[in-house]
């Protein structure tokens, strides 16, 4: 791999990670548009993390706060309150949200893995994106905060990542529309949405680098750079791009994202077909 391939797809997977596109779908319709071979999988865990630092580094008071509030929870002879416990709380939703994709990850995985294979799936799932994102502006009502978040809230948005493991179906635009469908304002339903992806994006991570270990894969000397470049350059997009997102879900609605994902999912459907 070259480096401007790397520098290339490292911006996309950091930028496509959180913008409510589908990195997965990126990742795999732009190098099939480039007619580029797939990158390998040592790539693929170097980016996501990438996009994992971003996302820690720009969300790291909240997980210093969640992470204090667990380890306190576990020291102590009775766990406290999640109703009293703001941090307790809301690190109990994440993780509840964090099951069903986990578990679909682990049951269901050679059903993923094949629609990597399939760019016409990949742009109808873009399509899908669109229609969810377009469905969450219409049925909004921002009435809720996130210490209104409840149990079926976590496990609703987190069904709705679990499906999004489906390449072209787009994690952050799937849990924001949920998290907006149940009444969250957008910028809140996309700060949960990013909270939400830091254990799922550390799980997959730990996968990707599990069957790179298992697997017969030698990193030569040529693709040490390409490794780094990736890796800065998702984690430089990612954090401007969370940064970005949250700023425009605060005064603008989401029909940017619906129309790209439309034109892109049509596009290269008709191109597939």
């Amino acid at each position: 791999m070259d480096l401007l391939k790397a520098l290339v797809l490292g911006i996309l997977q950091g930028a496509t990670e959180f913008l409510p596109v589908s990195s997965s779908g990126h990742l795999v319709l732009v190098p099939w548009w480039l007619n580029w071979d797939k990158p390998l999988l040592v790539f693929d865990v170097m980016v996501h993390l990438g996009t994992l630092v971003a996302v820690l580094i720009y969300f790291r008071r909240d997980w210093l706060n969640l992470m204090g509030a667990g380890l306190y929870a576990l020291r102590i002879d009775t766990l406290p309150n999640p109703n009293q416990d703001p941090d307790i709380r809301l690190l109990t939703l994440i993780g509840l949200g964090t099951l069903p994709a986990a578990l679909a990850g682990l049951l269901f995985s050679s059903i993923f893995e094949e629609a990597f294979s399939k760019p016409p799936l990949v742009a109808a799932f873009l399509l899908l994106t669109a229609l969810l994102l377009f469905l969450s502006e219409r049925v909004h009502a921002a009435d809720r905060t996130i210490e209104d978040l409840n149990t079926r809230d976590a496990l609703l948005i987190g069904a709705a990542q679990a499906l999004a493991i489906f390449p072209g179906l787009s994690r952050s635009g799937s849990t924001i529309a949920t998290g907006m469908w149940r009444g969250l304002p957008r910028a809140v339903a996309a700060r949960y949405s990013f909270l939400l992806s830091i254990p799922i994006i550390m799980l997959a991570g730990a996968k990707q680098v599990l069957d790179t270990l298992t697997g017969d894969v030698t990193i030569g000397s040529d693709m040490v750079l390409p490794l780094i470049v990736g890796f800065v350059a998702a984690a430089i997009t990612g954090y401007v791009c969370i940064w970005g997102l949250l700023k425009l879900l605060q005064r603008r609605r989401l029909y940017v994202f619906v129309a790209y994902c439309a034109a892109f999912g049509i596009v290269s459907l008709l191109a597939a077909l």
